[in-house]
């Protein structure tokens, strides 16, 4: 038996800075799955001793072996049961080999299948796909398992499988990195030539950021550029929206396009968006409308006007597909408070180079055009902004479950391990250090790193698997942490759990990472339940009937969490679904973080 235990943030390794580079700064690389390290304290536990190999799919139950399930031509799974008997006879050898023995089932979790059978037992889910998975990552135990290894759409799901592929490639301190580099001659204040702006994806530069490296380039007696400002976002490909993103989606925050140079207008960090502040004027005229940052990255076209004091609002704001157009429309009333609405730019590298244009005149520093352009091999750094690390990113990455994160640490994985900043690249390298992790990469078929592609597949198994072997690797406290916290009212603890389950046995309790898209919806994380005992749990519904059955989820984690042992009675789930409602946002298809109604 393995010791496991929940960590605190910072309970991590020490893990020293590598080598300083334009891509960002990280660790020494990530510590190989098997190999040793130091010990660290938690709850008078001993962690990371002596870590494990990572589980494979293989459990043994009640004297029998069960293999991976392969998939049939009805996209279900075919069983092969085989005789342990038989296979020590024949001399098999399971590999690889894990550092603790594979549990088997105990009657203790009879009254907990019972209880998680009722749950699912909704009319709701009558022709839905249910798959569920909980594990006692201590004995590896299944305590229960519903259509388990068929592979489904994780919605937001799949941020788990990119943070931690991430956290193995870049380290937990690896930092994006954005300079101001000129190559042309000086002549006193005046650089007689281009004016660079390089990026390497950094989802978190503000409009004060910008202003910042303005200050440097001023500070460096550069007064005029006679030549233009560039903007060099080759560090990534220019394939700005994933695959299988709705088209539809183009204007909204969640599906903003991807660049190496970006701006967020917030501190969501929701990059490639610009906020747009509508407030109301004297009856009958135009609405007011502001930029934050001011940009001309959108095209505004006013068209709402401002209605009686006590008229229902019915504005709109909406960017026209492929277009920088961005309409205003319907009415707001005399005297209501200003409304804050977030609308995509069509090109966020252009964005960039605006809002920088605008804090170098803001800080004398005189720039008559911009464009894009190559920074030059023998270029000299001017200016230059690091990013927080990753193990900070993780926190607004998962807790509000932001696509545009994954998507910039996608290819930054790329473009680190294959030179090559794009979806397949990195797509490639989460693919292979999930594999480092225990997960069969057959298993996995995806296509963007933040699920937001329904072409993502991924079983509840293969997530349960991550959870339970992420528990062994010295960044573990952070990914945990970053996680969203049941009840917890805080944005940046509870995240899109903050209203869901309150004032049950799983507020403050289960850390897990919630998922949404039109007929997905998914719950996947860890809860310790009322023996004390850590779980690891997966609960991913496709193709349900109306809104999405979050309670359900809710009640399964609840249940978990009052899990007592082997002499427990049935917890009655038809008393704790009553106390739970769906999630804000379940009527919509989408996280509620995107919509900002958490």
């Amino acid at each position: 038996m393995s010791s496991w235990n929940w960590p605190k943030a910072g309970d991590e390794l020490e893990q020293g800075l590598g080598p300083h580079h334009l891509g960002g700064r990280r660790d020494d690389g990530p510590v190989p799955p098997h190999a040793a390290t130091t010990t660290s304290s938690h709850a008078g536990r001993t962690r990371y001793a002596v870590p494990r190999e990572p589980r494979t799919l293989l459990t043994v139950r009640t004297g029998v072996c069960r293999q991976p399930r392969q998939p049939n031509e009805q996209g279900g799974a075919r069983r092969r049961w085989v005789s342990v008997l038989v296979l020590l006879l024949l001399g098999f050898v399971v590999g690889p080999v894990t550092s603790a023995p594979i549990a088997s089932a105990s009657a203790e979790a009879d009254a907990l299948r019972g209880d998680l059978d009722k749950i699912l037992a909704d009319p709701r889910l009558t022709d839905a796909h249910a798959g569920v998975v909980v594990r006692d990552p201590e004995t590896d135990e299944v305590l229960y398992d519903k259509q388990a290894e068929a592979p489904v759409t994780p919605a937001s799901n799949a941020k788990l499988l990119t943070s931690a592929a991430a956290l193995e490639e870049l380290g937990p301190d690896y930092r994006f990195n954005t300079q101001v580099q000129a190559a042309a001659p000086r002549d006193g204040s005046v650089l007689r030539g281009d004016l660079y702006l390089r990026g390497t994806g950094d989802p978190t530069m503000r409009p004060a950021d910008y202003d910042r490296l303005a200050e440097q380039v001023a500070a460096s007696g550069v007064r005029t550029v006679q030549g233009r400002l560039l903007t060099d976002d080759t560090w990534f490909d220019n394939v700005r929206l994933g695959t299988g993103w709705d088209p539809a989606d183009e204007p909204y925050p969640y599906a903003a396009p991807i660049s190496a140079l970006t701006v967020a207008p917030n501190e969501d960090f929701d990059a490639g968006t610009v906020q747009l502040r509508v407030s109301p004027t004297p009856v009958g005229a135009p609405v007011q409308v502001e930029t934050e940052p001011a940009t001309d990255a959108v095209r505004l076209d006013v068209q709402a006007t401002t209605g009686q004091p006590d008229s229902p609002s019915t504005l709109q704001v909406t960017r026209e597909q492929g277009s920088d157009r961005v309409i205003v429309s319907g009415s707001l009333p005399a005297g209501s408070e200003p409304v804050e609405e977030l609308t995509t730019v069509p090109d966020p590298t252009a964005y960039a180079g605006d809002v920088f244009a605008r804090a170098l005149r803001a800080h004398g520093v005189e720039v008559a055009e911009t464009g894009s352009g190559v920074v030059p091999a023998d270029a000299d750094v001017l200016a230059e902004h690091e990013s927080m690390p990753l193990r900070e990113l993780l926190t607004p990455f998962l807790k509000l479950s932001n696509n545009g994160h994954a998507e910039v640490l996608t290819k930054a994985m790329g473009r680190q391990a294959r030179g090559e900043g794009s979806w397949p690249a990195g797509i490639e390298v989460i693919t292979e250090r999930l594999a480092g992790l225990g997960l069969d990469p057959a298993a996995l078929h995806l296509v963007d790193g933040s699920g937001l592609s329904p072409m993502d597949e991924v079983s509840p198994e293969q997530l349960t698997l991550l959870l339970d072997n992420a528990g062994q690797r010295p960044w573990f406290a952070d990914f945990h942490a970053a996680l969203p916290v049941a009840g917890e009212p805080d944005e940046l603890v509870g995240g899109t759990l903050r209203n869901r389950m309150g004032d049950t046995a799983a507020a403050g309790n289960v850390h897990a990472k919630t998922g949404s898209l039109t007929g997905a919806t998914a719950l996947s994380g860890y809860v310790t339940a009322a023996n004390g005992r850590p779980l690891v749990f997966s609960v991913i519904f496709n193709d349900y009937r109306d809104a999405a059955p979050t309670d359900l989820q809710d009640a399964i984690a609840v249940r978990l969490a009052e899990h007592s042992g082997a002499d427990e009675q049935s917890r009655r789930p038809a008393t704790v679904l009553r106390k739970i409602v769906p999630a804000a946002g379940a009527d919509s298809g989408l996280e509620c973080s995107w919509i900002k109604s958490c």
